[in-house]
């Protein structure tokens, strides 16, 4: 590959991490990741991000094609995510209360975190109710794989591994390593 090449996909990219910048609403961001991908922060709460975290990884899939969304919803809303923190392309982070990534946390391509239902459950609420919601808490040195789903009033033990294409209903214990829909004990990490 020419260096030309390269300085075009490296200028490309960089335009696009710009452009989601300038579409970006949440007025109460703390810290600042190194972005590789584009991030997209919207709502009313609260975003900080601690020291070397990174959004995007070069060579993954999505990376020219998507872009990652965080959202803090409301006022009391609130996105934690610690440091040495590794999110890759086109992830999801969605809090009406709190969600917490302690340090050392990896997360896979097209993961999606999600503190509340999006919309109430209830069928005459459901365009202009509020949907229930509870804290998430992913603890340290997690490793979440790709296209995985994590469900409000989740915490997830430190050290505990998530299998790919898992949907995460219910608290992990430290130590486990998790698959399946609905997530489910399959090893123990010794």
């Amino acid at each position: 590959m020419g260096i030309l090449h390269q300085l075009k996909q490296f200028a490309f990219v960089k335009l696009r991490i710009l452009k989601y910048k300038s579409l970006s609403s949440c007025k109460q961001v703390s810290g600042q990741p190194k972005l590789y991908h584009p991030l997209l922060l919207n709502g009313k709460g609260k975003i900080s991000f601690g020291e070397n975290v990174q959004i995007g990884v070069v060579n993954s899939p999505n990376y020219y094609s998507h872009y990652s969304y965080f959202e803090a919803r409301s006022l009391e809303s609130e996105i934690i995510i610690g440091n040495n923190v590794y999110i890759n392309n086109h992830c999801t982070i969605e809090a009406l209360s709190k969600i917490t990534i302690q340090d050392n946390v990896l997360i896979g391509i097209n993961c999606s975190i999600l503190d509340n239902d999006g919309h109430s459950l209830e069928k005459d609420d459901r365009l202009f109710g509020t949907p229930k919601s509870a804290e998430i808490v992913i603890e340290k040195n997690v490793f979440i794989g790709d296209n995985v789903t994590v469900l409000k009033g989740v915490i997830i033990g430190e050290n505990s591994v998530v299998g790919n294409g898992s949907v995460v209903t219910k608290s992990v214990p430290s130590n486990a390593i998790v698959a399946g829909n609905p997530a489910q004990i399959i090893k123990e990490i010794k």
